[in-house]
């Protein structure tokens, strides 16, 4: 089975950055130029970009639009983006604008019957973030942990049409100390959505783990960001592995 390689571009006022356990004050700027950073992904051949509007996250509301805007002009990849997203009109107007997948994560929390409307209008772009903190799930920029556990948040969404569920382990974000595979798979194995592993890959022993442990369950792809930009995982032979 080959699993899809999403590079991450996290937005933090206007630039490319990196945050560890998503500390909005242990952020690494990797780019300044949000379109040539998208521009390069897509030149290493990866088929996705996977987006993140950091501060809109925080916000409630979408706070990088310009850097978004350029990334949507700079590539002509499909990009998924989150952040900040919590209305109807916000996911129309970006969809609307050339993104192709919408990611709700803590408009899904507290929201559901917003992501079941926004299946029903836009079928097949709607993803789910489950952003989980030992096990339970996160919220507003993970700045508050809830009592709901991680996996029935996504068995709340089973019939609803959600494209995907991405997982993501806030405890190991940003510090390269591997995927919670236990966690991942576990949730993979409970569903039967589509799942996308977040969280902690630093290195092609990582990717190499999750395709055995992805074998005959329903994980998709993997998100990679800090290890891409500081050059410990090769994109071309990060991409040959998940083939």
């Amino acid at each position: 089975m080959s699993l899809t390689l999403y590079p991450a571009i996290d937005l933090k006022d206007g630039q490319c950055v990196r945050l560890k356990r998503g500390l909005m004050d242990q952020a690494t700027v990797y780019s300044s130029d949000p379109g040539g950073q998208a521009r390069a992904w897509q030149d290493a051949g990866f088929s996705w970009l996977h987006v993140v509007d950091l501060n809109g996250a925080f916000a409630g509301q979408p706070v990088n639009a310009a850097a978004v805007r350029a990334i949507l002009t700079a590539t002509t990849r499909p990009v998924q983006l989150g952040g900040g997203i919590r209305d109807m009109a916000g996911i129309a107007a970006w969809l609307e604008a050339g993104i192709t997948r919408v990611i709700l994560g803590s408009a899904a929390a507290k929201n559901p019957a917003l992501v079941i409307e926004a299946c029903q209008a836009f079928p097949g772009r709607i993803v789910v973030g489950i952003d989980a903190h030992d096990g339970f799930v996160a919220t507003e920029g993970w700045a508050e942990t809830s009592t709901l556990p991680a996996g029935e948040l996504g068995l709340r969404f089973e019939d609803a049409g959600v494209s995907a569920i991405i997982y993501t382990d806030i405890g190991r974000d940003g510090m390269l100390s591997g995927l919670n595979l236990e966690q991942t798979v576990a949730l993979a194995e409970r569903l039967t959505t589509p799942v996308i592993a977040s969280g902690g890959v630093g290195g092609m022993e990582h990717l190499a783990a999750l395709k055995s442990a992805a074998a005959g369950t329903r994980i998709e792809g993997v998100i990679v960001g800090r290890a891409l930009y500081d050059g410990r995982i090769d994109p071309a032979a990060a991409l040959t592995l998940l083939v």
